[in-house]
């Protein structure tokens, strides 16, 4: 948008000017996501990521110091590359890979000592691999404490004093799934509400107003925003309703059209929806399974064709 507008108008300070608008507008507090990210999360961080995705980053890096050598075909050189992540020993488990999935260490093709001779093993392997799932356990928990506190040094939770205006997060909800869309447009915060007590260190005791009576007055500090908008204004809770839990409660009236999603190697059958709100008809696909369970007297209701 400022792009678009400083190609027409300029002022100094325009850039902020923006900026300090679009904070204090009450419409877009309530619709716009959070494009930041917390300080705390960062690309590796224990909370966020998963083991697949740690490993990935290790795998990048060991390809990115080895491609000078690998050349052009270093797509040919990926299973030596997961072979000597396989055999090295990891900092958080205190001990390789595969010594702990087998509980023995990774004998590679070049092996310089003395091979020792095969054994059967018994019964007795049964104890020494419960010791050392627990010694793998232990030390895992190890690396999570320590991380931890490295993570929360960093890491603030976000204060609010009493008698602030903050906005409460709302999620709407339809009851269904769907083909990984939701509404842009639908409000993600209503209020402002008044802070009337803070609970503990992370929860806060709000006014909420009669129309939101279902819903516990208390609320996470992760659940609340900042309202900078005049305090004259707020978002009007005539249009939404909303449940015990803090999501928009939305019901399909009538099935308009049923039809078929085409996927590569599927059909999935989907039907057209209407769904009751006092802003008018809405209209979304919907899986046919999932509705039937969830709503079967709509198809019912349906006429055969």
């Amino acid at each position: 948008m400022y792009q678009d507008l400083r190609v027409l108008y300029w002022w100094p300070r325009m850039k902020k000017d923006r900026t300090e608008y679009v904070t204090k507008c009450l419409n877009c507090a309530k619709v716009k996501a959070e494009h930041q990210r917390p300080s705390g999360f960062t690309a590796y961080h224990p909370q966020m990521d998963g083991q697949t995705e740690r490993m990935i980053q290790t795998l990048e890096d060991m390809l990115r110091a080895c491609v000078i050598d690998f050349g052009g075909n270093w797509d040919s050189h990926l299973l030596l590359v997961e072979f000597s992540y396989n055999k090295s020993s990891h900092a958080s488990i205190g001990m390789a890979p595969f010594e702990a999935l087998y509980g023995r260490k990774c004998r590679p093709p070049i092996y310089w000592t003395e091979i020792e001779e095969s054994q059967i093993t018994g019964p007795e392997i049964i104890p020494e691999t419960t010791d050392k799932i627990h010694q793998i356990h232990d030390n895992l928990l190890a690396a999570r404490s320590l991380q931890k506190s490295y993570a929360n040094k960093r890491r603030k939770a976000l204060e609010f004093q009493v008698d602030d205006m903050v906005l409460v997060k709302v999620s709407p909800w339809k009851g269904a799934v769907r083909f990984g869309k939701k509404g842009k447009l639908a409000p993600r915060y209503v209020g402002p509400f008044k802070i009337l007590e803070r609970i503990g260190k992370v929860a806060y005791n709000l006014e909420v107003p009669p129309e939101l009576s279902n819903v516990h007055p208390t609320f996470h500090v992760s659940n609340l925003r900042k309202c900078l908008a005049d305090q004259d204004l707020q978002v009007p809770l005539d249009d939404i309703r909303i449940d015990d839990t803090m999501h928009f409660v939305e019901k399909p009236v009538k099935i308009m059209d049923p039809d078929v999603k085409k996927l590569k190697r599927s059909r999935i059958p989907i039907v057209k929806l209407r769904w009751e709100s006092k802003r008018g008809p809405k209209f979304t696909w919907e899986k046919e399974d999932q509705m039937k369970l969830k709503n079967p007297h709509l198809f019912t209701a349906v006429a055969p064709s």
